[in-house]
């Protein structure tokens, strides 16, 4: 039997989750930046004072864990380079901007040096005003040309949301410089009639990577006057280019830049990030060339307290009867009523939108309670909103007419909402870039700010709040990426032969994989080799062969049954576990009950309803060794890393009451088995380490489930990936191996650099696996240790304390050095100079990825 752990595409958000002084540079900083003039600075209580008032009466102080004073900063001023235009200086100032910081001011110059740049900064520090000012001084150079467009710059967001709120920005700043400056949004919603205007005349144009890739490029010919003179392209918020996403957007940007060279353009890139490890390593194996690393923070910071905090257990039972804590979405809601009623202005960040309505419906209605009128000034903050209900919500917060709101990571990525006083983080975030990022947006006109992490019950985020030195005393996270993945290399090698033929010279463009893979293509029939050329050789579009957001096949639609509404899309690799018959689907606030689900039509039929529960999918897989590229010695057992290929089929789902995370019951259901070959790190045991570990037959199973539960909880700490990224399976007698054995993998065909990342910390992600089982205070295992929800066996067997015993053995076999294996070659910085052993990213509930998908047919990728 094997006793799998694979990622599940729906999260409840409403079932319990759970979870030293800084010397290194922390994203804390006022923002100065021309978005909006900032609100007058009111004073505010001292965060400290703020926070005893949260942790007043006995029970509400045993739960802080932890308590982190980071203090404050003084900015650093310099001058603009020289070559600036004045009018551009002029324009920055009336904005109420006199000097830059010095980071700023340093990446302005090497713009005009013409390298490429990473501002790798922290939250609120102006990286936009860092690359804005370049850019519009060679927008004006570029004005007085003959053509008047001697000059043009392409903004690219990770988000439609933060393109637009960017455009705004370009716009007020450069209100005073006339029709020199002409910016558009160019994206799927930018009407028809619009789109040659911009085409022919707009000079900054700001759009996402999606429809640089299926617009854009492939009608490179109507784009030849903007590509010809395209003189930037400025790429913001680039650490979210990361995984399979972020390997698609690097091959994206290589074809922007052969289509730029065949029109005489070399423009220079200018990227912006959240504080990042090796900055400069991203954003070159993103962008193909050399980048210039900016990472000193000049912009000011005040005082920031920011404190750990852990639920209590309840009285309630979860499956196995293992103890319960208090869920996080309730916990936060009763902290931001508590700093509602403080009138302390606060932001809530949550994972899930439901998550997100819940916290400040809650909020409401105790404050309602209290007073009336202050339960009008908290709202929720989320994706699918109007655009402008979006910005009505921003001003509100901004003036302080809103005390409190309850956002996803919809807030997260550079939408200015300067004077906070506080910031809730309802779970564990996923990396501790993403921590910060959220963490930065408190603290206004120098003053304190106050950072709370409510945790989640799940073994990282109950780790976490028991080790503060793992988020504090660490630097923040690499970014991985792998370009030359050939599921993601060999579509955009088709799109590229359809946008122009491919030659030898391009090869080196693309990667070292190119050799390998086009052969296959032409064995296809995609491409065709003519004399010195591979052509593209199908009628439909190259470019539809891939969704670049790494979610594959037809997406499925959500259609409401009794009126024939579409209310959305689901990717196909998550329908299975998310819209099957008889799953609760949310929608803009609105709960509907999913009445069949057509695989061949991709179609899923809801019905609005309004059911006490939730849902979660159920899974069985199996997973077979294709190869094994790198194998070292752990004492008599192994630690392996290569490619595999994973078998899984959805078999039922789980009931789960409300707020309590109840199980009601389950369900079967009868879905087709899907296939999916990636990459995977495994660990083997041998009889006599068995003996040594005390571990008999009886509780083998047991205890390898529980500590394959562990280590994939744990990853994200050590590997830049989302829980919903990874997935696992454990066998006490594997076929392959002919040992027990643990599988953890990547949830994307090809993989995406996580599983090798594992292989290359294994050491330490596993000796922090047995601190997080061996620490907790359960008896046999709980949500904080061993047990997760998204179990394909519901959480049996688990044998707590024989996951601790097996990890103890297998751990004094573990060599000093983590080993060594071809890093390199998949685009992984762990060889780059400096590079850290350790790193994290974003996890909703429960472990992995977009589950299951369908192996690809053929050459990779197509």
């Amino acid at each position: 039997m094997a006793f799998n752990h694979l990622p599940a595409g729906v999260h409840d958000a409403l079932t319990p989750l759970s979870v030293t002084p800084v010397t290194h540079s922390v994203p804390m900083a006022k923002n100065h930046r021309p978005d909006q003039p900032s609100a007058e600075p009111v004073s505010s209580p001292a965060p400290g004072t703020v926070l005893d008032r949260l942790a007043s009466g006995p029970s509400r102080a045993s739960r802080i864990t932890h308590t982190e004073h980071l203090p404050p900063r003084a900015g650093r001023h310099a001058v603009w380079p020289d070559r600036i235009r004045a009018e551009v200086i002029a324009a920055v100032q009336a904005c109420g901007i006199k000097q830059p910081w010095a980071h700023q001011a340093e990446a302005a110059e090497h713009a005009l040096d013409g390298d490429s740049v990473v501002v790798a900064t922290g939250t609120a520090s102006g990286k936009s005003l860092a690359y804005l000012v370049p850019v519009l001084s060679a927008l004006l150079d570029g004005a007085e040309a003959p053509n008047g467009r001697g000059a043009t710059a392409l903004y690219l967001a990770p988000t439609k949301a933060l393109a637009a709120d960017q455009c705004r920005s370009v716009k007020e700043l450069s209100q005073n410089l006339g029709t020199s400056v002409r910016p558009a949004v160019y994206d799927g919603d930018t009407p028809f009639e619009e789109r040659e205007w911009i085409r022919q005349y707009a000079n900054y144009v700001l759009t996402n990577p999606d429809m640089l890739h299926r617009g854009i490029l492939p009608s490179h010919p109507r784009w030849a006057s903007f590509l010809k003179s395209l003189k930037y392209v400025v790429i913001d918020e680039c650490h979210t280019y990361r995984g399979v996403f972020g390997s698609h957007v690097a091959q994206v940007l290589r074809r922007l830049r052969r289509l730029c060279a065949r029109y005489g353009a070399s423009p220079v890139f200018l990227l912006a990030s959240a504080t990042a490890a090796e900055p400069a390593v991203a954003a070159r194996r993103l962008t193909g060339l050399p980048v210039v690393e900016v990472a000193d923070d000049a912009s000011p910071r005040g005082e920031l307290v920011f404190a750990l905090w852990e639920p209590p257990l309840t009285e309630m039972q979860g499956e196995k009867g293992a103890p319960v804590r208090r869920t996080a979405t309730a916990e936060t809601a009763d902290l931001l009523t508590d700093l509602a009623v403080q009138g302390v202005r606060t932001v809530a960040f949550i994972r899930s939108r439901r998550g997100a309505e819940l916290i400040s419906v809650i909020a409401q209605e105790r404050l309602a309670e209290v007073d009336r009128s202050l339960a009008r000034r908290v709202a929720a903050y989320r994706g699918g909103y109007l655009p402008e209900e979006r910005r009505a919500l921003e001003r509100a917060l901004h003036s302080g007419e809103l005390l409190g709101l309850a956002a996803t990571t919809a807030l997260e990525l550079g939408i200015d909402v300067s004077g906070l006083d506080a910031v809730l983080i309802a779970g564990y975030p996923g990396t501790r870039a993403s921590l910060w990022q959220q963490a930065g947006r408190a603290g206004r006109a120098g003053q304190g700010a106050l950072a709370v992490l409510i945790a989640r019950d799940d073994p990282l985020d109950t780790y976490l709040v028991h080790h503060p030195e793992a988020l504090f005393d660490r630097p923040v996270e690499s970014t991985v990426l792998d370009p030359d993945n050939p599921y993601v290399l060999a579509p955009h090698l088709c799109a590229a032969a359809a946008e122009l033929p491919l030659t030898e010279d391009d090869l080196d463009l693309f990667g070292p994989a190119c050799a390998d893979l086009l052969p296959q293509l032409e064995a296809a029939r995609l491409l065709r080799r003519r004399t010195k050329a591979w052509h593209w050789t199908r009628r439909e579009r190259a470019a539809d062969l891939t969704d670049i957001r790494g979610e594959g096949g037809r997406p499925v639609q959500i259609v409401e049954s009794g009126t024939g509404r579409l209310l959305g899309t689901v990717d196909a690799g998550a329908a299975h576990t998310t819209v099957h018959e008889g799953a609760v689907h949310l929608h803009q606030g609105r709960t509907y009950l999913v009445r069949s689900l057509d695989l061949e039509d991709s179609v899923a039929l809801v019905e609005e309803a309004a059911p006490p529960y939730s849902t979660v999918a159920r899974d069985t897989t199996s997973i077979s060794v294709l190869e094994t590229d790198v194998e070292v010695p752990w004492g008599a057992g192994r630690l392996c890393y290569g490619s595999v290929e994973v078998t899984n089929q959805v078999v039922s789902f789980l009931r789960r009451r409300l707020i309590t995370g109840e199980v009601l019951g389950e369900t079967k259901l009868d879905l087709p088995p899907r296939t999916l070959r990636t990459r995977a790190v495994w660990w083997t045991v041998t009889e006599d380490q068995l003996d040594e570990a005390r571990i008999n037959p009886e509780i083998l199973g047991g205890a390898l489930h529980a500590a394959e539960h562990a280590s994939i909880g744990m990853l994200p700490l050590f590997a830049t990936c989302d829980r919903w990224d990874i997935g696992g399976v454990s066998i006490p007698l594997h076929p392959d191996t002919l040992l027990p054995t643990v599988f953890v993998y990547d949830g994307h065909p090809g993989g995406a650099g996580f599983a090798e990342r594992a292989f290359h910390t294994a050491r330490a992600w596993l000796a922090a696996t047995r601190e997080a089982i061996a620490s907790c205070e359960c008896d046999a295992g709980c949500p904080s240790c061993i047990q997760s929800p998204k179990c394909g066996n519901g959480n049996d067997p688990l044998h707590k304390r024989g996951a601790v015993r097996l990890l103890t053995v297998l751990l004094r076999g573990a060599p000093v050095e983590e080993p060594e294996g071809p890093a390199e070659e998949a685009g992984v910085p762990r060889d780059e100079p400096g590079a850290p052993r350790t790193q994290e990213d974003p996890g909703a509930r429960g472990e992995g990825a977009p589950q299951g998908r369908q192996a690809p047919q053929g050459p990779p990728g197509i």
